[in-house]
C-alpha cells in the first residue's frame, strides 16, 4: 500500500496568514420619533455635527448620488477588551426619519479568524458595549428633543449589525500576499462560525456554513465582502472601508425604520377597526385621523426610500442589493404596502359611508321641500 502523499510545505504556508489586523464595527439604529426637523444642528453631545461625506473608489455611475446626513464624531475612549487595551471610536449620524445611527469602531490583532467569536457579544471591563452605547442614545435623544417631531415615549430597542473588517491585503507566513477568494474558499467553515457566533466550528454543518457565506462578493483580488444576517465579514483596504460600511448602515438604518413604520401601521389598523364600530357621528374623526396617517406614512416611505438610493450597476450597489435580501427588506416593504393598502380601503370605506349620508340627507331634504311645496299649492288652491 502507498502511503498518502503529504502536501508540500509551500502549499501548507500559502493557506496560513500570519495575523489578522482590523476592527470590528458595530452598527446601532434607534428610532427616536416620528421625524426631525429640517434644521441644521450646531453642535451634539460636546461635540460639532458636520454633514457626512464618503469617497467612492470603486466603478460608478457618472452622477454619483450619496445620501449625505448630519454627523458628530465624539472623542475617543479607552478601554479594556478581550485582548488587552484598545481605543475605541464612536460617530453618530442624524437621519430626518427621526433616527440615528451609531458606530463603535474597536481595534483588533489576532492570529486566527475563532480569535473574533468574543467580538460579537463585546464585554469591556467595566461593562456591556450594548449598554453603554444605549446610555449613549439616550443622551443624544435627550439634547435632540427640540428638534423631535411626536418622540417615541420611550428608546425603542435597537437594531445593531456587527462588521468584522479584516486589512488587505491577507499576509501568508512567507511573506506573500494571499488572494482574498482563495482565503475565503480555504476558510469558508471559519468565516461561518465567526459570522453566526459558533465558538467550536467543527460543530457547523455544511449546509449552514454555506448558506451563511452564500452571499459573498469581491472586486480586486485582494478583497472581499461576505454578508448575513446578523454579521458581516470585510476584507479590504483600510482607506476603502468606509464607503461599504455606509452602505450597510443604511440598510441597516432603513431594516430598523421599517420596523417602527410596520409598528405604527399596526396601531393605526387597530384603532380604525375599533372605532368602526362607532356610532357614524364619532366617525368624522376617524376618517380625519386615516387620511393623515395615510399622507404621512407615503411621505415617510419616500424618505426612507430616498435615503439608500443608489443609480446604476456598480460594486457598492450589488453590496446593498445583497444585503437588503439578507434583512428581507423586500419583503417588509410588501407587508407595509399591503397594511397601507388596507387603510387606505378603511379610508374609502368611511369615505363612501359618508357620501352615502349626504346623499340620503339630500333626498330626504328634497322629499320634504317638494311635501312642502304640494302642501302650499293645496292651501293655495283653497
Amino acid at each position: 500500500m502507498v502511503p498518502p502523499v503529504p502536501p508540500q510545505a509551500s502549499e501548507t504556508q500559502a493557506r496560513r496568514v500570519k495575523s489578522y489586523t482590523g476592527r470590528v464595527v458595530y452598527v446601532y439604529a434607534y428610532d427616536l420619533a416620528y421625524e426631525m426637523l429640517r434644521l441644521p444642528i450646531p453642535q451634539l453631545l460636546g461635540q460639532p455635527v458636520a454633514q457626512f461625506s464618503v469617497d467612492a473608489s470603486k466603478r460608478n455611475p457618472r452622477h454619483l448620488f450619496f445620501y449625505r446626513p448630519q454627523m458628530v464624531r465624539l472623542q475617543p475612549m479607552e478601554r479594556i477588551g478581550p485582548h488587552g487595551p484598545v481605543r475605541i471610536e464612536r460617530s453618530i449620524k442624524l437621519l430626518p426619519v427621526g433616527a440615528i445611527s451609531i458606530t463603535i469602531s474597536v481595534p483588533f490583532k489576532v492570529n486566527s479568524i475563532e480569535d473574533l467569536v468574543v467580538y460579537h457579544d463585546l464585554v469591556f471591563s467595566n461593562g456591556a458595549l450594548n449598554d453603554e452605547v444605549r446610555h449613549l442614545a439616550e443622551e443624544a435623544r435627550k439634547e435632540l428633543a427640540p428638534y423631535l417631531i411626536r418622540p417615541m415615549p420611550q428608546l425603542a430597542d435597537e437594531e445593531a449589525y456587527t462588521v468584522f473588517c479584516i486589512d488587505a491585503p491577507l499576509v501568508a507566513e512567507d511573506g506573500l500576499p494571499l488572494c482574498a477568494e482563495e482565503w475565503f474558499n480555504d476558510h469558508r467553515r471559519d468565516v461561518a462560525a465567526l459570522l453566526t457566533q459558533e465558538t467550536d466550528v467543527h460543530q457547523l454543518s455544511r449546509q449552514e456554513s454555506e448558506e451563511s457565506t452564500g452571499r459573498h462578493l469581491s472586486y480586486y483580488d485582494n478583497d472581499l465582502t461576505v454578508l448575513d444576517w446578523d454579521a458581516a465579514l470585510i476584507v479590504q483596504e483600510p482607506n476603502q472601508v468606509d464607503e461599504i460600511l455606509y452602505i450597510l448602515e443604511l440598510a441597516n438604518l432603513q431594516l430598523a425604520e421599517l420596523e417602527a413604520y410596520d409598528r405604527i401601521l399596526d396601531t393605526a389598523l387597530e384603532r380604525s377597526y375599533r372605532d368602526l364600530t362607532k356610532q357614524a357621528r364619532a366617525r368624522g374623526g376617524v376618517m380625519k385621523e386615516l387620511r393623515e396617517i395615510r399622507i404621512d406614512l407615503t411621505r415617510f416611505s419616500d424618505e426612507l426610500s430616498n435615503i439608500t438610493k443608489f443609480f446604476g450597476d456598480w460594486h457598492l450597489a450589488r453590496i446593498y442589493e445583497n444585503i437588503s435580501a439578507r434583512f428581507h427588506l423586500s419583503d417588509w416593504h410588501r407587508t407595509i404596502d399591503e397594511k397601507l393598502k388596507t387603510l387606505d380601503d378603511l379610508y374609502q370605506l368611511l369615505n363612501q359611508d359618508r357620501m352615502n349620508r349626504y346623499m340620503l340627507t339630500l333626498e330626504i331634504t328634497i322629499v320634504l321641500l317638494f311635501i312642502i311645496d304640494l302642501i302650499l299649492l293645496m292651501m293655495g288652491r283653497k
